[in-house]
């Protein structure tokens, strides 16, 4: 691979930043919360001390400045791993890309990425309005297909390929896991699950509208396959952070218990809990 980036590649706004995210190398600090709501950024970043940056674009708002005497980041990334692919890339390109001149640089910089978000169960014993720390992570998108050294395998992998009946579906999935060392962080979360990331809101997820999906016991099916919950971003976040060489580790609060029925009876209320209780144990 050539060290010098073609402009076509690292694609730059006239300002020199990235060019979704609207950022340059001294807007983020190496600790970065993600979050998919752009209006929960500045939900999160009132409890900082200081807020020193305030960017957005598109969808992508970003929020910088000191908790507790420790430099912090909220970014919002929207819905979904097409944009997570973006994030990732642009996040990973500030920090080991010399972007005026569009080389790699020769020292790595690893950056902890916290995804902080919400999820529905599938599992009828998680109670809702809880801590779910993500270990194993199964995407159902694709994404990681398309990234030529991508190989990940663990025995939980292994055993949810085995017995994964959706011959159609099968090709499209991807497999990552948590950065260990980050679980001291939320050690004490209510739960710590396996997740599966969707490609999408409604036939992914079981929901019947107009459209049938594939399976009406899809949900049941993948909670006996082991899956704890799901949501629409963890996956490719662990993949690229992998493959990048960043650290990342995901907690959502359990918002919904689809077989059970249940919808969190405030989930204003369980988002302030989630934001109090994540930036308690980030910065200690």
């Amino acid at each position: 691979m050539l060290n010098k980036l073609a402009a076509s590649e690292l694609v730059l706004n006239d300002d020199g930043s990235v060019y979704h995210l609207n950022l340059l190398p001294e807007d983020i600090a190496d600790k970065i919360i993600l979050v998919g709501d752009p209006d929960r950024v500045a939900k999160v970043s009132k409890y900082f001390d200081t807020v020193e940056v305030k960017k957005n674009k598109r969808e992508f708002y970003t929020h910088t400045g000191t908790l507790r005497g420790e430099r912090i980041t909220v970014m919002s990334t929207g819905i979904g791993t097409e944009n997570i692919d973006i994030v990732m890339n642009e996040l990973d390109a500030l920090v080991n890309i010399d972007l005026k001149n569009k080389e790699f640089k020769t020292e790595h910089k690893a950056l902890e990425l916290f995804r902080m978000g919400t999820c529905g169960s599938v599992n009828p014993e998680v109670q809702v309005d809880n801590m779910l720390v993500t270990r194993n992570v199964v995407g159902l998108d694709g994404l990681m297909h398309f990234y030529q050294d991508y190989n990940f395998e663990n025995e939980f992998s292994k055993s949810f390929l085995e017995r994964f009946p959706y011959e159609r579906i099968k090709p499209m999935l991807y497999f990552s896991d948590w950065a260990e060392e980050m679980g001291d962080y939320y050690k004490d979360a209510k739960y710590h699950g396996n997740t599966a990331t969707f490609p999408g809101f409604y036939a992914p997820q079981g929901r019947q509208l107009r459209l049938k999906a594939v399976d009406d016991q899809f949900l049941e099916t993948l909670n006996d396959l082991g899956i704890t919950n799901f949501e629409m971003e963890t996956s490719a976040i662990y993949a690229l952070s992998k493959l990048l060489g960043h650290k990342a580790i995901t907690v959502n609060n359990v918002i919904a218990n689809r077989r059970r029925g249940e919808f969190s009876a405030d989930h204003h209320a369980s988002e302030k809990n989630l934001i109090e209780w994540v930036l308690e144990r980030i910065i200690k």
